[in-house]
């Protein structure tokens, strides 16, 4: 029942931005919190970004704070990840998700157990 949609990714020069999008559906999107995590080669799934049903309460790892920007539109059900100064550590196959329960403040965001549903993935790749 629930979806998620990503797109944005891509091929992009070392330096440059990317701006990653999930499109939501099957559920009170607004309720739900979102994430997004990545998956490099030979390596396992990480927390990237996460953001709260009103805006607040976000989160980003370190390796990325700074240069990432995550937010949500409730009115398109989408949530985006605006990548800036973008490296080759920051290849990977990114992926958005949505909590399994409404969103509470006491969530630990960063969590992969806090999230259900998952996007299929967008494949980012830095060239030099």
């Amino acid at each position: 029942q629930v979806q998620l949609v990503e797109s944005g990714g891509g091929l992009v020069q070392a330096g440059g931005s990317l701006r990653l999008s999930c499109v939501a559906s099957g559920r009170t999107f607004s309720w739900y919190a979102m994430g997004w995590f990545r998956q490099a080669p030979g390596k396992e799934r990480e927390f990237v970004a996460a953001i709260g049903r009103n805006g607040d309460s976000t989160n980003y790892a370190d390796s990325v704070k700074g240069r990432f920007t995550i937010s949500r539109d409730n009115a398109k059900n989408t949530v985006y990840l605006q990548m800036n100064s973008l490296s080759p550590a920051d290849t990977a196959v990114y992926y958005c998700a949505t909590t399994l329960s409404p969103y509470l403040t006491s969530m630990d965001l960063t969590s992969v157990s806090q999230y259900r549903y998952w996007g299929q993935g967008t494949q980012v790749t830095l060239s030099s």
